[in-house]
């Protein structure tokens, strides 16, 4: 199988972190998904260096159980070698599993409102919190002036 790999001037001349795969920019960092918990940080490392330099592998554990999230990043040296792997190993068997290869993302930025509902709407004081207190002892200050 061929890959067409264009390499932008900017890509080569500044920053090796991304080039032109195909008119898609990729970057030298690849998602690898669906993996089972089995699987290693060294055997991903083993499997992604058949096609280049693995720069570094990271597969985030769950914070609660422990156990592997099921998904991970390898990170290459080239552009090359992470197109490559895309096209070689996205649909693989390993573990009794087909893996998913695709070019990683940047990760979105997430509120500080952990509700998922976005920033409060809510209207804060002068240093940005609520008051403290009950609603009783707010009343008395209020009646006090």
């Amino acid at each position: 199988m061929t890959i067409q790999i264009l390499i932008s001037q900017a890509a080569r001349g500044g920053s090796n972190r991304q080039a032109t795969w195909k008119g898609v920019i990729i970057s030298t960092k690849v998602f690898v998904g669906n993996l089972s918990y089995d699987t290693t940080q060294d055997e991903l490392d083993k499997l992604f260096s058949e096609v280049g330099h693995v720069a570094g592998v990271s597969a985030p554990f769950d914070h609660i159980t422990g156990r592997p999230r099921g998904f991970g990043f390898v990170e290459f040296t080239e552009e090359v070698a992470a197109a490559e792997a895309i096209a070689k190993f996205d649909g693989h068997p390993l573990h009794g599993r087909n893996l998913r290869v695709s070019q990683a993302e940047e990760r979105q930025r997430r509120s500080t409102n952990y509700a998922g509902a976005g920033p409060s709407t809510r209207p804060r004081g002068p240093r940005g919190s609520k008051p403290k207190g009950s609603r009783r002892s707010l009343r008395a200050k209020k009646r006090g002036f």
